[in-house]
């Protein structure tokens, strides 16, 4: 487990702060850099930062906190849980690139770089039998494929979901609307603590956070924000799953659907989204066709990728921006916000660079604006 340096102290005591919400944290980050010189900020400073509360800036200027910072990392240390930071290297790639990624992971088990494949796989919590078998197979045949599945830890669709992976050898992770350390849901306990040996439990909530309803839609962005897609399963009209879904468009994410009864209330979810152009699943194959140039057969035990060859282009056939972006690419799936980062440039002038690209037959674009160079090229 990594160790309490001054920055995860910073991170804490910011995690830790009355009405202080992870966009206002955010928007913090923006303006000063780091936990610690958002820590160190005055009023006036604090009063420059757009839409924080006044009542989160007094909290800061007066050093309030919930608990001890030291509290809750003996806590976390005691119970084998590591703190992931916003500005870690090995933080999700795939949830970095959403509008608001929590600043703080508190995570039981790993995450790890072969956890860039996945898929999250949710549904109605009142499901019937036949929706989870079919949803504890579908995900089996997925985590046997090399697919990480992503789910909430419910009762019903997402039980069945987390079952599928395991008995599948492969990889889950589960999300939580509460803190790792509060036992919920209880009918999951031993479910719950099979995962971090093949995956991880993880939640931007602090320990001892209990469930609440408004926990739940903040947890689903995490949900669909860690995957290339989300698939849905059974989900009545005004279904939870349905706000992922949502969210899993925002994020540029694949949406698929399992059909199910006609005029059933657990299939209206799932028939609304094939209406609305969501892809129509059957079985893995549905699914794994859409992401399966991103499973890499090449990957380390570890599940890192091996390194490529580079095969650069004709210089006569890019122009310099082209060749730019293209020394940036390889048989590696990187996301669109994080080339944008490296090579210091706005997203709309990547995107058209790699549409150009695309166009060429040089770059091929996968779910989730990842990109690679395409082979021989």
């Amino acid at each position: 487990m990594n160790s309490l340096t001054d920055e995860r102290r910073a991170w804490l005591t910011l995690k830790l702060t009355p009405e202080l919400g992870n966009r206002s944290l955010l928007r913090l980050l923006h303006r000063f850099g780091s936990p610690g010189s958002i820590l160190r900020a005055d009023a006036k400073g604090l009063s420059e930062v757009t839409g924080l509360r006044r009542k989160a800036a007094e909290a800061l200027l007066q050093g309030r906190v919930l608990r001890p910072p030291e509290e809750e990392w003996a806590e976390m240390e005691t119970r084998g849980y590591r703190l992931l930071c916003l500005t870690d290297s090995d933080y999700p790639s795939n949830l970095k690139s959403i509008p608001d990624p929590p600043v703080v992971l508190y995570v039981d088990g790993s995450i790890e770089p072969r956890d860039l494949v996945a898929v999250s796989v949710v549904g109605s919590r009142a499901a019937s039998p036949m929706g989870c078998a079919f949803t504890e197979r579908l995900c089996m045949d997925l985590a046997k494929s090399g697919v990480t599945v992503v789910s909430g830890l419910a009762v019903g669709i997402d039980s069945a979901a987390h079952r599928g992976a395991l008995k599948g050898d492969g990889r889950t992770v589960a999300v939580l609307g509460c803190g790792l350390n509060v036992d919920y849901p209880r009918e999951n306990r031993n479910l719950r603590e099979s995962i971090p040996a093949s995956g991880a439990v993880l939640t931007e909530l602090s320990l001892g956070t209990v469930p609440a309803p408004g926990h739940f839609p903040q947890r689903n962005r995490i949900i669909s924000g860690l995957a290339l897609g989300v698939v849905v399963v059974e989900a009545a009209h005004r279904s939870g799953s349905l706000i992922t879904a949502r969210l899993a468009l925002e994020q540029g994410r694949e949406v698929f659907a399992v059909p199910g009864l006609a005029r059933h209330y657990r299939s209206v979810g799932p028939h609304k989204l094939i209406k609305q152009g969501a892809k129509l699943v059957e079985n893995a194959e549905d699914v794994l066709e859409e992401i399966r140039a991103m499973i890499r057969p090449s990957s380390t035990p570890d599940g890192s990728v091996s390194a490529p060859t580079p095969r650069p282009p004709g210089i006569e056939t890019v122009s310099d921006d082209e060749r730019e972006v293209l020394a940036l690419l390889d048989p590696s799936p990187r996301q669109i916000d994080d080339l944008a980062r490296t090579i210091e440039w706005p997203v709309a002038r990547v995107m058209s660079v790699l549409s150009a690209l695309e166009l060429k037959g040089m770059v091929q674009q996968l779910p989730g604006m990842h990109f690679v160079t395409v082979r021989g090229a």
